[in-house]
This record gives structure tokens, sequence and C-alpha cells, in this order.
């Protein structure tokens, strides 16, 4: 429950009744802010203070206004409290006066006056190299004539004065040129919200059509509960590095001056923008300090394919240099990796933009148990793309690679290498593995008598995909020749 309170002479009195909140999330740990304010407004300047907001707002970004534009509602000043009373702030605030401490002693509660030498406090220091860090100073009380450097019990403090706040406050100047009753828009951006998305899949004993689940984590770090709120999520790169607030304020304006009543059986995603909006279906409490989990996403037989690939060269690429250093190809590398590949469409049963996250992969065993087989993340993808996932490396399939031969001519621009790549598959059933070879040494090249078919995938890299029978042995060789 929000309230509005009014401490000067010159005020009204409004309803504290508020219509839920509505937040929208970015994963960039900030959001945006919407409640309703009822106003009921006299003609000239009013002083109105408004508690509940979130201790991380960004007092630059509020927007207080009529969402039906028939009040001419001014701002002439703003002010924002974001430091709320506790027990150490009421200590800093006593500093240097005596108060009465209560504490129990065989079951008795004695009082105890001591005077606040120094509050606790967190001061920033330097350590040995330099670097800044924070250590929180220990209170001094001084009781009897004695300091000790604890508190002698609970504090009991005096009556606060009406400039203290419970909660962060916004305090608002308002102008209006007439009386006017309405719903006034509170719009504000404020840090500590953030939310990821996860997905699980499941595949069965036997195949590769997956059933995948997606879940949307939200984290609120505000300082505030949000009580019944409407939420709704943004996926995608949203630039924050402008110095100026009022650049980031822009880029989410029209996001604060919407408010869509509707709602849905299910979470709602449309395009917004140069983003994708998520609409959680139906209104949530979330609770400050809270992670709220909702699925967002599902996919009934999603067709996967598990690819292998080895790629022996590690780490070798074209640097955009002639390279003649001879110990480069000299190197073996033995695993082969495993990847899972879907296509994000309609017809494989998604279809839908999928937000950056982390993807899981199950396989039911025997027994009828779920079995972790891997995790990876995924970037922001759009439907109709396809999604590679890499999940860790073979264990019955080994590569080998190779360099059989070495050539410099004496006198021309030419050097010509010979590599043998080796696939050993000991598993009890046949596998394609694809061979990724990095042409390194230059931009000029040509392969030569290559014992498989390869395919040319960029001006530096070429594959040979090559079928292994169960148990087998296949060794792909060819020779490459570099002119300049």
């Amino acid at each position: 429950m929000k309230h509005l309170f009014f401490p000067i002479a010159v005020s009204l009195v409004a309803s504290i009744s508020m219509a839920a909140p509505a937040i929208t999330v970015y994963n960039k740990n900030f959001g945006v802010v919407r409640d309703r304010v009822p106003l009921d407004l006299k003609a000239g300047l009013s002083d109105v203070s408004y508690s509940g907001v979130t201790a991380q707002l960004e007092p630059e970004s509020v927007i207080l206004r009529d969402p039906c534009g028939k009040v001419a509602l001014s701002v002439v000043e703003q002010s924002y409290r974001g430091d709320p009373v506790d027990q150490q702030r009421l200590l800093q605030m006593f500093e240097g006066q005596t108060i009465r401490f209560l504490r129990t002693l065989e079951g008795k509660d004695v009082f105890v006056d001591g005077k606040i030498i120094r509050a606790p406090s967190m001061v920033t220091s330097k350590n040995q190299y330099g670097n800044p860090q924070q250590k929180m100073l220990e209170p001094i009380i001084e009781v009897e004539g004695e300091l000790q450097t604890r508190l002698p019990g609970t504090p009991l403090f005096p009556s606060l004065g009406d400039d203290s706040v419970l909660q962060p406050t916004l305090s608002w100047k308002l102008f209006t040129d007439q009386d006017a009753q309405l719903d006034a828009q509170l719009s504000y951006l404020t840090n500590g919200m953030s939310w990821k998305s996860d997905y699980n899949l499941v595949l069965p004993e036997e195949g590769d059509e997956v059933t995948l689940t997606g879940w949307v984590s939200i984290e609120n770090n505000t300082g505030k509960t949000f009580e019944e709120a409407k939420i709704k999520l943004i996926a995608g790169d949203v630039n924050k590095v402008e110095p100026e607030p009022q650049v980031r304020r822009k880029e989410v304006f029209a996001m604060a001056m919407a408010d869509s009543l509707s709602a849905a059986p299910q979470v709602e995603e449309k395009k917004f923008d140069e983003f994708h909006m998520y609409s959680l279906p139906l209104p949530t409490t979330l609770r400050d300090s809270e992670t709220k989990q909702v699925e967002f996403v599902r996919g009934e037989n999603v067709k996967t394919d598990k690819r292998y690939i080895y790629d022996g060269s590690g780490g070798m690429r074209y640097y955009g240099g002639l390279n003649m250093n001879q110990n480069y190809g000299q190197n073996t590398q033995p695993d082969v990796a495993i990847y899972r590949e879907l296509v994000n469409k309609e017809e494989n049963g998604l279809g839908v933009p999928l937000p950056a996250g982390r993807m899981r992969f199950y396989r039911m065993d025997d027994d009828g148990q779920l079995e972790f087989t891997g995790e990876n993340t995924i970037d922001h993808t759009p439907k109709n793309e396809t999604i590679r996932v890499y999940l860790g490396n073979a264990f019955d399939i080994v590569g080998e690679r190779k360099r059989m031969d070495f050539y410099k001519h004496p006198s021309r621009d030419l050097m010509r290498e010979t590599f043998e790549v080796e696939i050993r598959n000991r598993r009890e059933e046949a596998v394609t593995v694809q061979i990724i070879e990095h042409l390194y040494r230059w931009s000029n090249w040509e392969i030569q008598k290559p014992s498989h078919e390869f395919e040319k995938t960029d001006a530096q890299t070429i594959e040979f995909p090559v079928d292994v029978e169960a148990d087998g042995i296949v060794t792909v060789r060819y020779t490459v020749e570099y002119t300049w």
C-alpha cells in the first residue's frame, strides 16, 4: 500500500488507494516502474510527498503526468530522499547525544544511559596495493565514563522530526491552473532489477527429438516489494553506455508511457522497437530480494541434430601475415567436440524469438530417470535461425592430427605442407565427424591431392565430413600449397 502525505498548510488530501503497479524489466540490471497516484488537486501550488518508490530510483528519470492528457499538471520542483532511517542511520543522526539503551539482566529490563561518541559507519581506505576497500567502523558508546565498542543494549531513540522518512520518498511542488481530480501516472527508471532465461531440453531414451521448456527468472533487489504487479520483460542489447541519463530515458520513454491492461492465459511475445517484449500473463507479487520464475515457452517434438566436430589445429588461425614458422602445425588435439543443433522454426515446434540464456540438456535413462548431459549459453536468437550448443567432448571418439611434410622453395615464393587427420571411432555404431582445418599461413592457397571431398567454409577454412564405421578408423590426408 502506497501512502500520500502533505506536511505543510497549503496541502491537499488524496486517497491512498493505488492501482496495481506495472514493471518492465531489462536484462541489464534496470527496469521501468509505473504507478498510479490518485490526486485531488486545487488550483495553484501544492506540496505533495509520495513514499513507496524504490531505493535505487534514478531521480532524473521521473515522469509524473495525467495519462489522459486532460489536466495540465506541472512539476515545479522535485526532491528525492533515498535514505530512509534504520538503526545505523538513527545512531548517526543522534551522534554526540545521550540516549537510553534497554538490556535484560537476569530476566529484568534495565535502562542504561549512553552517549554516542561515534556511530557505526562505512569508510573507504586503500589497501597495501593501493586499491580501495571498504570497512565498517564500530560504534563507540560512553557508559558511566567508560568507552565501549558495542551497543550496551537496544537503543531507544527520541521522537523524530517531520524531516525524517521511513521509506524512499519523492516530494513535489505541483501546479495546476484549476481544481482537478486525476489518477496521475508516475514512471521512473530504477536499478536493481534484472531477468534471465533458462531452457531445459529433455531427450528420450532413444532419438533426437526434445521437449523444450523455457523459464524466465526475475530478480528484484530494488529495496521495494511490488504487490500484484503487471510485469513485462525486454530481451535485447539495450545500450546503456550513454553518460547522460536523459539519453537512456528517451530509449525507454515509450515503454514508460505504455500501460496495457490486457491479460492473456500465457506469456505473450511481441516485437518492440528493435527488441522483443514478453508480457507475463497474470499480475504477480515481486518481493524485495526475491527471484521469481515463470514458464514462458514450451516446444514439443523439437528436432535436434547431434554433430561431432574435430578441430585438431586448436588455436591456429590466419592473422593477416605470412607465417613461415615450422613449429606451427605440430600440435595434436585428441578431443572430438559434441554439439546439438536445432532450428528455431514453427514447423519444428518453436518459431519464437528466444532471449539469451542457458540451455541444459537431459537424457531419459532406461530406469525412467533424467540424467544431465551438458549445458551452454546461447545469444538472443530470432525465429528461423539455427542454434548450435557445445555440450562437451565425446568419450569414445578420438582424433589425431599430424603434419607429414613441409617444403619451402629455395627461390620461389612457394610453401607446401601435408597433413594427416585420423578419426578413431570406438563406439558400437557408425558416426559422422566434421573435420575442420584452418589454413593459417597465407591468404593464397590451393588444396592438392585430398583423400576426401571437402567444403570451403570461408577464406581460410575447409571442412571434411567423414563417415566412420563402428570401431573403425578413417584417415584424411591433404596437401596445401601457399604462394605469394
